[in-house]
């Protein structure tokens, strides 16, 4: 006979504890439905923390708890809430076995008349709680699946023409953020792979795909923020002023980049040239410099331009992230608050 399962949360955020509770009742049933809670615990918007789960375990049936009642608690007017918007959901679904390692295990199963299977409610088995990782992601980032754990990092992209101070920035910014920053794979590759200061369309193709390699490599080691010296955009643009064309592996990565970054800041071509061997050039530089701004723009990407000194930079850059959400609304950081 089909055994069907149940287990709801906030999973604010999705933790070892909750992917061992949903693991062994996935051993015991046939089907699971995971009913996921809005929550003010975390800025981490619903869908997101429903898409964890859908992406590590596509077997299960996630639902999305829109409306669910906020209470928590033991009172009977608490416990009558949920039971009713619990039936709600689940409709005709006959329910065999009720998962949770809560107090409202007893009752949930009992409204359901479904089996109640508590799943380390001391907490013998995985010591963790949505609480404590709250409160110290880094810290905690063992008991967090790296999936999730990339979702709670904000990734801070860096842009620019050559010689307009990115990577003395984001080694700056990592020193003083005491986390890790990645550096530009492009210009690495280009240097090893070059032939008469060129590179194939078909070597454009493998920047992209090494460069995301290495930032979810790093990622796991961040602390808060990842800070990114340039992206797949950065690479397109290079690649159009090389053959007047971008591959399809580049142009997916640098769609992608719109949305993989939280943050984009442009470095202004205000400081001195470097002129290195590996450069073009002051000429080209505003070249470069032109051509990425007017990328952003036909992307409608918004980003903040810094200027000055290494440390007016870092003051600006700090500026920014003292008053971002990693999910909140971008166009409030454009505006200061009325005094």
């Amino acid at each position: 006979m089909k055994k069907t399962g149940l287990t709801l949360g906030k999973f604010a955020p999705f933790h070892k504890g909750h992917q061992f509770l949903i693991e062994t009742a996935l051993r015991e049933v046939n089907e699971l439905f995971v009913l996921v809670y809005e929550t003010g615990l975390m800025d981490v918007p619903l869908q997101v923390r429903a898409n964890w789960i859908r992406k590590l375990y596509p077997q299960a049936r996630v639902i999305e708890a829109w409306g669910g009642p906020p209470g928590y608690g033991s009172s009977p007017e608490i416990v009558k809430k949920q039971n009713d918007y619990i039936l709600s959901v689940i409709g005709d679904e006959i329910i065999s076995c009720f998962f949770s390692g809560e107090f409202y295990g007893e009752h949930v199963s009992k409204v359901l008349g479904a089996i109640d299977r508590r799943i380390d409610p001391e907490r013998k088995i995985l010591p963790v709680s949505g609480t404590q990782i709250r409160q110290d992601f880094f810290a905690n980032r063992k008991f967090v699946d790296p999936l999730v754990y990339r979702d709670l990092v904000t990734w801070v992209c860096f842009m620019g023409a050559p010689s307009t101070g990115k990577t003395t920035l984001v080694q700056a910014l990592a020193e003083k953020y005491q986390t890790v920053y990645m550096t530009e794979y492009g210009g690495e590759y280009w240097r090893e792979n070059h032939v008469d200061r060129r590179i194939t369309l078909d070597q454009f193709e493998e920047i992209p795909l090494e460069h995301m390699r290495r930032e979810d490599a790093l990622v796991r080691d961040a602390n808060q923020y990842l800070f990114c010296d340039t992206n797949p955009i950065t690479t397109y643009v290079f690649a159009k002023d090389y053959h007047g064309e971008s591959g399809p592996v580049l142009e997916k990565a640098a769609r992608g980049s719109e949305s993989r970054y939280d943050l984009f800041f442009l470095c202004d071509t205000d400081i001195p040239y470097a002129d290195t061997w590996d450069r073009s050039g002051d000429v080209k530089r505003q070249w470069f410099q032109n051509q990425i701004i007017g990328d952003l723009a036909e992307r409608r990407l918004p980003y903040f331009v810094l200027r000055g000194s290494v440390e007016e930079r870092i003051a600006q850059v700090e500026h920014v992230l003292s008053r971002h959400k990693k999910f909140g609304n971008l166009t409030e950081l454009f505006t200061e608050p009325a005094t």
